[in-house]
């Protein structure tokens, strides 16, 4: 099932996406939801952030060949950092680009999208908390994260972290573990090419150690990390992710205001 958040007329609500139409639910994805039989085309409506994440936790390192085009080593533990809910858009949303950096660069990531409040989830556990799965732009300002060591600011500008188009309900970390395409286009040249088993740490992993420190909550998001092929974006410049069973996520990066 996909379900994608998103605005018509000034409302605000979530749907079912079925081919060209949404189907558009009673109440929200986290609890039990009915569907209105009120379909809409998806070309009357504008597609939201499927989700408005608390927290946006990131994993950095990922993929060996990524680590390796940068210099760095594969760590002994997932490298995890936060964006904020402020860095989040949708598909479709403008990136901006940050004054203060000179070299921005896409990152095309497996998002994971948490269905329900978890803490200390053993990992036999963990697709109980699932909601489902989205593309994600890891979007970070490489001159500054090299410059100041840490990456708060590089990658947590506004809009430095675009989500979409809506979530997959119908996969699960064995999926992701067989392998699921995932590649980075830029005005329609192919940048990223790879596949989510080749993550050094797999899904259950990352979520055994995130919920060891902290409490997720429904909505919150974890970035799983990017394959080889980062490079530059520039102003006016089209990005697209895709991954295979789950979509794209379209997005134009614009001068910052």
């Amino acid at each position: 099932m996909r379900i994608a958040r998103f605005s018509i007329d000034g409302n605000v609500g979530f749907g079912v996406v079925e081919g060209d139409e949404l189907d558009v639910i009673k109440g929200h994805p986290f609890a039990e939801f009915e569907r209105s039989g009120q379909k809409v085309p998806l070309d009357k409506i504008r597609l939201l952030p499927p989700v408005l994440p608390n927290k946006v936790v990131a994993i950095g390192r990922n993929y060996a060949e990524h680590a390796a085009e940068l210099g760095n080593t594969v760590p002994d533990a997932p490298v995890t950092f936060f964006k904020p809910s402020t860095s989040v858009v949708g598909p479709g949303d403008p990136i901006a680009y940050p004054s203060f950096s000179q070299e921005v660069h896409h990152e095309a990531e497996l998002a994971v999208v948490i269905g329900r409040m978890c803490r200390e989830v053993p990992r036999e556990r963990v697709k109980d908390v699932i909601l489902g799965y989205t593309c994600a732009n890891d979007v970070t300002a490489r001159d500054v994260q090299k410059r100041e060591g840490q990456w708060a600011r590089a990658k947590g500008f506004d809009s430095s972290c675009p989500l979409g188009p809506w979530v997959e309900t119908g996969l699960d970390p064995a999926d992701i573990a067989a392998g699921l395409a995932i590649q980075c286009t830029v005005n329609g040249e192919q940048r990223q090419l790879g596949r989510t088993s080749d993550m050094v740490r797999p899904i259950e992993d990352l979520i055994v150690h995130i919920t060891e420190a902290m409490t997720l909550l429904p909505g919150d998001v974890i970035l799983t990390g990017t394959p080889a092929g980062v490079g530059p974006l520039n102003v006016g410049d089209e990005v697209a992710v895709t991954i295979e069973g789950i979509g794209t996520l379209t997005n134009k990066v614009i001068k910052r205001g």
